[in-house]
């Protein structure tokens, strides 16, 4: 595959900041803030107990120390980090229509960036396959931003595995702080990787974007099709006029993404299903709203 220019990614990454700084803005910035407001509480000053405190909040040293009772008073921390952990493996080359898995990724992550400046916060980027692709660190400022969107249109992976306990172990020595981070994947993998999900969320705070398409959950009746594996290479041929066949693989997608799901509540991580052919900016706003509600 031939290589873009440079002026050809430039307009590339003109177009995304346009169409997603523009929803940033109008629909993203609020239900971002009040989706994670008050995630990251920072420590303020201490005041005597009233009753009604609670009393984890009680600060033993300094009540021990003035022989009565203080507590700690918490602010929200006006800067949080943001983390995009984004998964650059050969699945993410799929799509079924106009618009593959990789390009919805792309906007999606600008549309977050956006909305983290918007709210001032640091944003950063892991890039992962089988491992741990490409690491930049947290910055503000929209250079940083429009540096992410570009390596995200021209980046080209080493390997094409997927593991997401990699990425999940990277991000937990990377980021010491709390951070908020989007696990941005198809989610096939074949390593198991529930204790990745359950410790980074424990660590941080956690939100899964499932990317899938539609291919990917029902086969069309077209004849005889070449199936192929992207991350081995691997083929087969399936016969999509037996209705047989497209029911057995209909049935085993929904399986599989049953059991996804599950394992997102399992392990406490919020999660929503987005698809390249279909808009993301409702269910994305219905994921922000449901955050707020149990804020």
């Amino acid at each position: 595959m031939q290589k873009e220019s440079t002026s050809e990614i430039l307009k590339k990454v003109r177009r995304i900041e346009l169409k997603t700084r523009g929803l940033s803005n109008q629909i993203f910035s609020g239900q971002y803030h009040s989706a994670f407001k008050g995630r990251g509480m920072a420590f303020s000053e201490v005041r005597e107990y009233m009753p009604g405190d609670e009393i984890r909040t009680i600060d033993w040293n300094v009540t021990a120390r003035f022989n009565q009772p203080y507590v700690k008073i918490f602010e929200e921390e006006r800067e949080l980090t943001v983390i995009l952990v984004v998964d650059v493996s050969a699945s993410d080359n799929f799509g079924s229509k106009e618009k593959l898995k990789k390009n919805l990724i792309t906007e999606l992550c600008a549309v977050l960036s956006f909305s983290a400046i918007q709210n001032n916060d640091k944003i950063g980027v892991i890039f992962f396959s089988d491992k741990v692709e490409k690491f930049i660190p947290p910055k503000k400022g929209k250079s940083h931003i429009l540096r992410i969107i570009r390596e995200l249109i021209e980046f080209e992976p080493e390997s094409k595995g997927t593991n997401i306990s990699e990425a999940l172990t990277f991000l937990n020595n990377a980021i010491k702080k709390r951070a908020i981070a989007f696990l941005i994947s198809d989610f096939m993998d074949d390593h198991p990787f529930k204790d990745g999900l359950r410790l980074a969320n424990q660590r941080h705070d956690l939100v899964a974007l499932q990317i899938k398409d539609e291919r990917e959950e029902s086969l069309p009746n077209v004849g005889l099709l070449p199936v192929v594996n992207p991350e081995t290479g691997e083929w087969q041929w399936m016969d999509s006029s037996s209705k047989k066949v497209r029911n057995a693989y209909k049935q085993e997608a929904a399986r599989w993404n049953e059991s996804l799901h599950k394992l997102f509540k399992k392990t406490g991580v919020d999660f929503v299903s987005l698809y390249p052919n279909r808009s993301y900016v409702a269910p994305l706003i219905n994921l922000f709203k449901k955050r707020s509600l149990h804020a």
